[in-house]
């Protein structure tokens, strides 16, 4: 029950976070720039969170998913403790949290 459940959460928070990410408002953009990546990065992090939540969504492409989603949360943590900004970081840690689920599911 635990196990589908994370998954489905897991999936409706990337697809959720993609889709936010690709649509790109001035404010992520900004985001983007300040961190120092392109603003039209937020296209390809939103294609690539997207593309995580089908890949968990599928079965036989769920460890592909986490793994790939993994990297993308690492990534983002990264990012905003380099730049010392640890209001993103709650979010991250609910990703992270349900990522690690899955790893003891």
């Amino acid at each position: 029950m635990l196990h589908d459940l994370t998954i489905w959460l897991l999936v409706a928070a990337f697809a959720g976070a993609g889709l936010f990410n690709a649509i790109g408002t001035s404010a992520t953009q900004s985001s983007f720039a300040r961190w120092g990546y392109s603003r039209w990065w937020t296209h390809i992090t939103g294609a690539l969170e997207m593309l995580v939540a089908a890949l968990i969504a599928t079965p036989a492409t769920r460890n592909v998913g986490l793994i790939l989603g993994g990297i993308i949360i690492a990534a983002a943590v990264l990012t905003v403790l380099r730049h010392r900004e640890p209001s993103h970081l709650a979010p991250l840690g609910v990703f992270a949290v349900l990522l690690a689920l899955q790893l003891v599911a």
